[in-house]
């Protein structure tokens, strides 16, 4: 039993389980019964995605310095009650059922995603 970090869109790892959206917004031009057949998300979580603003200056962070102090706003909005309670019912959720976490970013090493596989991971969480 584990939780797996994903890109959204990418084929599913056999026992992957329940795939979880956590992004601002549904994939552009897909209809909502195929979100899930076309391996986007079978839920949708935008309580774990940055802000609007905050999305925003991450995917222009064009340097290192720019990219922590998106780090450090991320993980400030994890800091609420909500978001701090979806966290940790995720993390206690891995050690009892496959399921997926991710975004639809390319590269994880400048997604909102490998900050939350550490948040999940802190918490105790299971992650493969």
């Amino acid at each position: 039993m584990a939780v797996r970090i994903v890109r959204l869109g990418s084929p599913r790892s056999p026992d992957e389980g329940l795939r979880v959206g956590t992004v601002r917004r549904p994939p552009r031009g897909v209809p909502k019964r195929e979100f899930a057949a076309r391996d986007f998300y079978d839920v949708w979580l935008p309580n774990l995605a940055p802000s609007e603003q905050l999305l925003k200056r991450g995917q222009i962070a064009a340097n290192e310095r720019e990219w922590k102090a998106f780090e450090r706003a991320y993980r400030a909005q994890m800091k609420d009650a909500d978001a701090a309670r979806v966290l940790d019912l995720l993390a206690a959720l891995s050690h009892n059922t496959n399921f997926a976490v991710g975004c639809y970013c390319a590269d994880e090493a400048r997604c909102h995603r490998s900050i939350l596989r550490e948040l999940l991971l802190a918490r105790g969480a299971r992650v493969a």
